[in-house]
């Protein structure tokens, strides 16, 4: 050999220290007369000191193999022939060994095989081994709590196993290291699981350049590590309190509600069966000949959007639905999705609104489903594309909606004909809406001055009907359909159309039981109820009164009400844990014929006001609201029109603005972009027209849109392709369209998805309000498989403001570490370089700034090391990338650094 030493060209040291390292080491190799490979580790000090610490044999890799396949304990040999005994003396003969079939060792380490198997510290969360016949474990320093530093060897554990084959071996060995569950650091698992599953590797065809050649070793199967995460987000929710929903308080007293009964059978036919035994015109058909009053239960979407700001979850939906199946079978369908759901699902509640719609579908296999679409705003706040609204369509249908309940704000025919037709080409029922304000009778006393009189109505519904509207729908948003107008539309309506009538409405003023037992005599098919926990006031009125009412007479409902008081109470127990959502609104108030605020803006309102700091004002802002109605010509009232008047009633109270000075300063003011757009005609033209005055106060030489053109077809690949870069995963049609429809809240949503996994899983209780200490909860994560976690306690603060919170997951502790939000931190935190500037130096990774080589105002060239970096015995030097002078060091030899953070900045 040509050299006895040689250093490991990693190590940075100056000449002298060099000569002198050679000089010792060579020495010492000569003087034991090695004959093969070691590895000789020594400290040299800052003054040159030089101190030896071990020579190793390379046995310490190799050894376990060796004892497996042979059955001689190597380690303890060494030990017993350095204290005088011979190889006889132990039994060890050459030609007596023999190999006992083959074993395979992995060294698991903490080290990220994605960035070139850079060292990764942290704190060992979860800490839980494999076992089993054939698995040798050699542990390091691995538990849970166990903290792996930077200053030393990644190495957790090595994990030995055998077996009469390499693939009996490489079985056992890919098993085991799937039993492993480590959590808080990375490591490189997944890296050799690859390894082991490899061709190749397996039939021994490989050589030293098998990791370079063989790129596909790095594709990695993406870790659920489910647990970890919803305990993250309990802990976070626990100790800060719900970042989504930041300021709801937990209710004192939330009730348990009622298990639901479990159903041996499958529930009784409804009308979803007799859909599909039959086919559409079939339906429509009995629609027509129906005698009993059919009702459409709203709980599952415009109760709870009208009550409690749209906040109720699938989890609690999922918790009733089978019982729904069962005991209210005779439901004409069930309105369960769209409006507003489809975008506090992902922005608030982080679900997914595609998954809600299917699992719904799963456990209601019998009662027709229907959604809310707003025509060209799908259930989005603006126009999309014609090819975006009929594939949502498709792919609705698809999932299990039957019956579109389709709309325009401004009543504009033209606004939903793609809609109309994209349904009926699907295979779906398109029921349309005849959005409905005002007081008809009092309309039809002004004669030719009255703006929504019967003409307006019966007109508009053949037009409907014309443009391929198979239900009429009467879309009372605010609850203003009063008994005698009720009698008047449907009478007049039943003589212009043949389609049948589908009756909306909300119970503000508490009127709207009688003027649905006025519409069931004046031949009204379908009328929208809600279970009566969750009726009244911004809601519909009660499913169970009205099943009553109905009793012994002409058009009695098939519908149970002694079966239908148990899911009642089932939503008033759920009711409870939504209290912090609750409507201002808590009694019946006939102001709502003055100020026509639909029933689903009016729980919204008060979460509005409150951001704006305008809780107390709630009077005001309903004042606000009715002015600015009559200053628009009060117009068609429903989302988003009913948006725009709301938003510029907060604009006014907000600057203190009566209606007379808004429109004496109405060119000077930076009005809410909703209103300015809706003047431009953005989402129409309103009957009737806009102010003029004010309208051209507002948008001054701007003349606005004088016809809606066609939005140019969205490119869905283009879409995919932005939305995989939001994470490894599939990317669905339905993901392309939640995307489309909301892209910053979709890309939000897909963020909280990667940092805490599918929340749908929590109870609702634990989701907005985390867990209290000794509480308990079982979370299913698939059928059969069940987390059971507790809350043990959470420590005090260290001094960067951190707690530690312990759970019991399935009897075992966990303890996650949450920065409490409240507590000032006595901790410097390094500057984070910002990765869109060249002219910042960051960390490439986590470890300590062992030497800082420059100094401030030093001219430095492309390539020049600017620092060096220590992690788990590697060093990195981190170069200039150009040529440039040092303007600053933001970090100082000898200080702990995490990856990312900036050490240095260029000029």
């Amino acid at each position: 050999h040509q050299k006895i030493v040689e250093i490991a060209p990693s190590v940075s040291l100056n000449k002298k220290q060099k000569d002198n390292l050679y000089s010792y080491a060579t020495s010492l190799a000569k003087s034991l007369n090695l004959e093969s490979a070691s590895t000789a580790e020594f400290l040299v000090t800052g003054d040159q000191e030089i101190y030896f610490i071990e020579i190793n044999p390379r046995i310490q890799v190799e050894h376990t193999v060796t004892e497996q396949i042979t059955g001689i304990d190597i380690v303890q040999s060494q030990i017993l022939i350095a204290s005088g005994s011979s190889l006889k003396d132990l039994g060890i003969e050459q030609d007596r060994l023999e190999q006992r079939g083959v074993a395979i060792q992995c060294r698991i380490t903490t080290e990220d095989p994605k960035s070139d198997f850079q060292p990764n510290y942290g704190k060992l969360v979860t800490y839980r081994s494999a076992a089993g016949f054939g698995i040798r474990l050699d542990a390091g320093s691995a538990f849970a709590g166990a903290v792996v530093q930077p200053f030393y060897d990644s190495l957790l554990v090595k994990v030995t196993a055998s077996g009469e084959s390499i693939a009996q071996a490489s079985k056992r060995l890919a098993r085991a290291l799937i039993e492993f569950r480590i959590r808080g650091v990375k490591t490189n698992i997944p890296f050799l699981y690859n390894i082991l599953h490899h061709d190749d590797f397996l039939s021994g065809n490989f050589n030293t350049s098998f990791i370079q050649d063989k790129p596909e070793l790095f594709e990695f199967s993406k870790r659920k590590n489910r647990a970890n995460r919803l305990l993250k987000f309990i802990g976070e929710t626990t100790v800060n309190g719900h970042k989504l929903m930041p300021g709801i308080k937990r209710p004192k007293n939330i009730p348990t509600p009622t298990a639901s009964p479990s159903f041996d059978s499958p529930p009784p036919a409804g009308f979803k069966n007799y859909l599909e035994e039959n086919g559409k015109d079939k339906l429509l058909q009995r629609l027509k000949e129906e005698k009993q009053l059919l009702i459409t239960d709203t709980s599952f979407r415009d109760a709870h959007q009208s009550l409690l700001a749209t906040r109720v979850r699938t989890y609690d939906m999922l918790n009733i639905s089978e019982s729904v199946s069962h005991l209210a079978s005779q439901l004409f369908s069930l309105e369960m999705w769209g409006g507003a759901t489809f975008d506090v699902s992902l922005r608030f509640l982080k679900e997914d609104p595609w998954e809600r719609l299917s699992k719904l579908r799963e456990k209601v296999p019998n009662i027709l489903f229907q959604m809310l679409l707003r025509g060209t705003n799908a259930v989005g706040y603006t126009r999309y594309p014609d090819n975006v609204i009929i594939e949502f369509i498709k792919q609705a249908h698809s999932t299990g909606i039957d019956i579109f309940r389709i709309f325009d704000c401004l009543n504009s025919v033209d606004k939903m004909r793609v809609s109309i037709d994209a349904v009926r080409e699907s295979g779906g029922i398109a029921e349309v809406c005849l959005c409905y304000t005002g007081d008809l009778v009092s309309e039809e006393k002004l004669g030719k001055s009255g703006k929504f009189n019967l003409d307006y109505y019966t007109s508009l519904a053949e037009e409907l009907e014309k443009a391929g509207a198979e239900i009429l729908a009467i879309k009372d948003m605010a609850g203003l359909l009063r008994p005698e107008s009720a009698q008047l539309l449907l009478s007049t309506l039943k003589n212009v159309t043949d389609l049948p009538i589908h009756l909306h409405s909300h119970d503000t003023a508490g009127g709207q039981a009688s003027t649905y037992r006025v519409a069931a005599d004046a031949g009204v098919s379908i009328v929208d109820c809600a279970f009566s926990a969750v009726s009244g006031v911004t809601s519909q009125p009660s499913l169970e009164g009205l099943v009553r009412s109905l009793e012994n007479s002409e058009r009695e409902s098939q519908l149970q009400a002694q079966d239908l008081t148990s899911i009642s109470s089932y939503w008033e127990a759920i009711r409870g844990c939504y209290q912090p959502f609750e409507s201002d609104l808590r009694t019946s108030t006939a102001e709502v014929y003055i100020n026509e605020i639909p029933g689903g803006q009016y729980s919204n309102l008060r979460p509005q006001a409150a951001s704006l700091g305008l809780e107390d004002r709630l009077g005001e802002i309903k004042k606000a609201y009715t002015d600015v109605n009559h200053l628009f010509g009060r117009i068609v009232k429903v989302t988003p029109s009913s948006k725009v008047v709301g938003d510029l009633a907060l604009f006014m109270v907000a600057n203190n603005l009566t209606i007379e000075e808004l429109k004496a300063q109405a060119s000077t003011l930076s009005l809410p972009e909703s209103v300015v757009n809706f003047l431009k005609g953005d989402i129409g033209i309103p009957y009737g027209g806009f102010p003029e005055d004010f309208r051209k106060a507002v948008l001054k030489d701007d003349t606005g849109i004088e016809k809606l053109e066609k939005l140019p077809a969205t490119d869905f690949d283009k879409t995919k392709n932005e939305i995989s870069q939001l994470s490894s995963g599939p990317v669905s049609e339905q993901d392309i369209l939640s995307y489309l429809l909301y892209p910053k809240v979709f890309r939000d949503f897909s963020a909280a998805r990667t940092e805490y996994g599918n929340l749908m899983v929590l109870p609702s209780k634990t989701f907005f309000y985390g867990l209290e200490r000794g509480e308990e909860i079982s979370v299913e994560l698939e059928p059969g498989k069940l987390l059971y976690i507790s809350l043990v306690t959470i420590t005090e603060p260290d001094e960067a403001g951190d707690r530690t919170v312990f759970f019991e997951l399935n009897g075992q502790t966990r303890g996650i570490r949450i920065h409490d939000q409240s507590v000032s931190s006595t901790v410097r935190k390094n500057r984070p370089a910002d990765t869109n500037d060249d002219n910042h130096v960051a960390a490439p990774l986590a470890g300590v700034i062992s030497s800082v080589d420059v100094k401030v105002g030093q001219k430095v060239a492309q390539g020049e090391t600017l620092f060096a970096l220590e992690a788990m015995k590697m060093q990195t030097l981190v170069a200039a990338l150009k040529g440039a002078t040092i303007k600053s060091i933001e970090i100082e030899s000898g200080q702990q650094v995490s990856g990312g953070d900036l050490v240095v900045v260029l000029e």
